[in-house]
């Protein structure tokens, strides 16, 4: 369930807003000044912040300011009766995902709410640690330790030929041609005369394929290579 807080000092919009947005499956947390509303914030847990500007103690420039510096993908929705335009680009301008000018919709925040945590959800998604250890049949490749190895038996390879394996396998089961190949792996521009990807895969499969099943390693003739389990 995400958590929403809401930083407003009118509790009856306060209160309005949160309980449609409980309604809607979310949990809430409600503050009606700005100091402790900071300090809630930047507490874990908080999923998006919907911020007023004009609070007690300090405003919501001050709040969201503070809070973009130490939650920098906290997504953020600024309420106000400000509507002026300077006041919208200052709030942008200090982070803000988006800016809605009193009196709204309920129906039109929830579904800003709605988007901000979508493009939140993306953007963890892309910027997600990748995978360290990848696996096909009783291949086993850790990115993080370089360690290659084929049921138990771990399997010396060149700094080439752990990048022409770990390239295959992060694309398992895609079929690469060897322009992607050699401008990946070589960083070169592809020279239809060259054989360097040829010859590493031929090494890669004397140390890989040779003495063990499954075979992992295969040519799909006119097209490249894919490592799959066949």
């Amino acid at each position: 369930m995400k958590k929403i807080l809401i930083i407003e000092d009118d509790r009856r919009i306060a209160q309005n807003i949160s309980r449609t947005l409980q309604e809607d499956g979310y949990a809430t947390e409600v503050v009606y000044e700005g100091i402790n509303g900071r300090q809630m914030a930047l507490q874990p847990g908080v999923d998006l912040l919907i911020l007023d500007i004009n609070l007690p103690g300090i405003n919501g420039f001050e709040v969201c300011r503070s809070v973009r510096a130490e939650k920098p993908n906290l997504p953020i929705i600024m309420l106000t009766a400000l509507g002026e335009i300077e006041d919208k680009v200052e709030g942008l301008g200090l982070g803000a995902d988006d800016y809605l000018v009193k009196p709204f919709d309920i129906r039109e925040l929830i579904a800003r709410v709605e988007a901000c945590l979508r493009r939140s959800t993306l953007l963890e998604e892309m910027t997600a640690e990748p995978e360290k250890v990848w696996r096909v049949a009783n291949l086993t490749v850790d990115s993080a330790s370089r360690e290659v190895k084929r049921g138990e038996t771990t399997i010396d390879l060149t700094a080439r030929e752990f990048a022409l394996l770990e390239y295959l396998i992060r694309n398992r089961g895609r079929v690469m041609a060897k322009l992607d190949i050699t401008e990946q792996v070589w960083n070169l521009n592809f020279d239809p005369t060259t054989n360097v990807v040829e010859v590493y895969i031929n090494y890669l499969r004397k140390k890989i394929d040779r003495d063990f099943e499954p075979k992992l390693i295969h040519t799909r003739p006119g097209m490249g290579y894919v490592l799959k389990e066949e």
